[in-house]
């Protein structure tokens, strides 16, 4: 268990590194919003690929409370591992900005005051996170070794074909707040991030209990 949970503690905070750090590093090198979204989206599909081989067998690579949620309620995550899943995605997730805005000689933690707000921008969270879940639970039908390429090459698309850059993630969500940078946003939205990713989810349930289960 301690092995688990602590490889989604380190993963999560990888993860938010990497996106987080990215674009800061895109924002020091150039003022191009399209070159920033493209050097942003390609660290984060090839850091969530290897992120996934790293921990997959291990934790199963979640790094994300909605796909822990998916898999507690299919019967797949007992009840305590998934609160220490929960606990050690948003702790790993916030040390993993503020790691990043240290690295960058940026202050530990910056409230970030990016507007992301709208119902484009809702609805585009319920899609980005419905479409991530089904990637998982039917990907892995097929073959769990493509997985983590699936899921990798899904949320690189989603930076590009969703309103919200596709964070379907609560986890990145509140951790984003504390970066005043490109990947940053106020935390006025967090919570309508998180009930449209919860949405998501659920639709996505769903779906996959009801057709493809």
């Amino acid at each position: 268990m301690l092995r688990k949970v602590f490889s989604e503690f380190i993963g999560t905070m990888f993860l938010l590194m990497i996106i987080v750090g990215s674009g800061i590093m895109a924002e020091n090198l150039t003022t191009n919003q399209g070159i920033i979204l493209l050097a942003n989206s390609l660290a984060t599909v090839l850091g969530l690929i290897v992120l996934i081989l790293m921990f997959g067998t291990i934790s199963g690579g979640h790094f994300n409370p909605v796909v822990s949620t998916m898999f507690f309620m299919l019967k797949e995550l007992p009840f305590k591992q998934f609160i220490l899943y929960l606990l050690a995605q948003i702790s790993g997730a916030i040390l993993g900005v503020i790691l990043a805005n240290i690295m960058f000689d940026l202050s530990f933690v910056e409230i970030s005051t990016k507007d992301r707000d709208g119902l484009n921008i809702f609805l585009s969270e319920i899609i980005a996170t419905f479409g991530l879940l089904m990637t998982i639970l039917l990907v892995r039908k097929n073959s769990k070794f493509s997985t983590p390429y699936a899921v990798g090459f899904y949320i690189g698309a989603g930076y590009w074909f969703t309103s919200s850059t596709s964070f379907a993630n609560p986890a990145v969500s509140i951790a984003r707040s504390l970066t005043n940078t490109f990947t940053g946003i106020n935390p006025e939205y967090i919570f309508y991030f998180i009930l449209a990713q919860l949405i998501g989810g659920f639709v996505a349930y769903f779906v996959y209990t009801r057709i493809y289960d």
